[in-house]
């Protein structure tokens, strides 16, 4: 492209001199190779100022500024050049041309400078542009990427404080099942190493992670604590790990303390269209609260949810005299590959 430009500007350069101007080819020749030598050394030198300038700021009066100049000193060794190496038999009126063509030579150069000038300092600004978005994206990556691994971890010494505190217990009243408490506490945190790299799950292994959950649970509280998981076409469906056990647990704290009989929480799984939709009930009394910080929160889930999906409609809770109600929806971003 930069070539066919100087072959116009060469040509147009050698039709002027020799058909408007009459002067003789030869001297057309050497004045539009002369010319085009002199303007190519100074558009590389734009170029060249511009990619050296240190920022963008004030690019714009720097880019105006630089072309004027670059302009004014390319005209110079031009008229040098031509005044000293044109040699003719006509080199008087040629050189008294050449002074009159000035102004006309310079504006041609300033315009192209500038042209030339304003396209490279266009392209510095948008690759700045393009790498202070590129940097913002990645920090903003990372730091979602903290703050979800930082509420993942803080699931865990919740639950643990309270295994560790029911262990202790049963050493002392029933050895037996505190030693099957470690062994299946050892098999669910083994297997919570395994998922920590994972980003969306099948919802059956969060199932059997849920039920390596339920079965500590169950030790701790034994047949009052009874808990029935109803699925409907689950088949294909994904969630993000560690993202049922909270919830279970703020429904286990709502439902099992400050109570003595059995307590029934229903767990109900439904995949339709593009959301997979959770409804945890269990049983509530409004006048009874648990203790406080026994549980991780809704508050955590619904942040982690909002940082996946960036929706704030994916946790809902419903409470009645009697029952306390959590609907979790998670969006399916391979529904349409399941579709086909």
């Amino acid at each position: 492209m930069v070539l066919l430009l100087m072959l116009i500007a060469f040509a147009s350069h050698v039709f002027i001199l020799h058909s408007v101007a009459h002067f003789e080819w030869n001297l057309a020749m050497e004045d539009a190779i002369a010319s085009c030598i002199i303007l190519g050394l100074s558009v590389w030198s734009i170029i060249l100022i511009i990619k050296a300038y240190p920022t963008t700021a004030a690019i714009t009066w720097y880019t105006l500024f630089a072309a004027l100049l670059v302009s004014g000193i390319t005209l110079l060794a031009e008229y040098e050049m031509l005044k000293w190496s044109i040699i003719t038999t006509d080199k008087n009126d040629y050189q008294e041309w050449l002074k009159h063509t000035l102004p006309l030579r310079f504006l041609i150069i300033w315009i192209l400078n500038s042209w030339v000038a304003t396209i490279s300092a266009m392209r510095k600004y948008i690759t700045a542009t393009d790498t202070r978005f590129q940097q913002q994206a990645d920090a903003s990556v990372l730091l979602k990427e903290a703050e979800l691994f930082k509420l993942r971890q803080q699931l865990q010494p919740h639950f643990l404080y309270n295994s560790l505190n029911s262990i202790s217990a049963l050493i002392m009243i029933a050895p037996d099942k505190g030693q099957e408490m470690i062994g299946k506490l050892s098999d669910f945190l083994r297997s919570s190493v395994k998922r920590e790299s994972e980003d969306f799950i099948p919802v059956s292994d969060e199932l059997l992670y849920i039920q390596s959950y339920l079965d500590i649970e169950s030790i701790r509280f034994g047949d009052r604590l009874q808990v029935h998981i109803e699925k409907e076409n689950t088949e294909g469906a994904t969630i993000p790990p560690f993202l049922l056990q909270p919830i279970l647990e703020n429904a286990i704290k709502f439902g099992l303390y400050g109570k003595t009989g059995a307590v029934e929480i229903i767990i109900h799984i439904v995949y339709e269209g593009p959301m997979l939709t959770l409804t945890i009930t269990n049983p509530y009394d409004s006048n009874m609260q648990p203790p406080k910080g026994t549980g991780f929160g809704l508050e955590g889930i619904q942040r982690r949810l909002y940082l996946l999906y960036a929706r704030t409609d994916l946790l809902e809770t419903r409470r009645d005299e009697q029952y306390f109600t959590t609907i979790l929806k998670i969006p399916q971003r391979h529904v349409q590959s399941r579709a086909d």
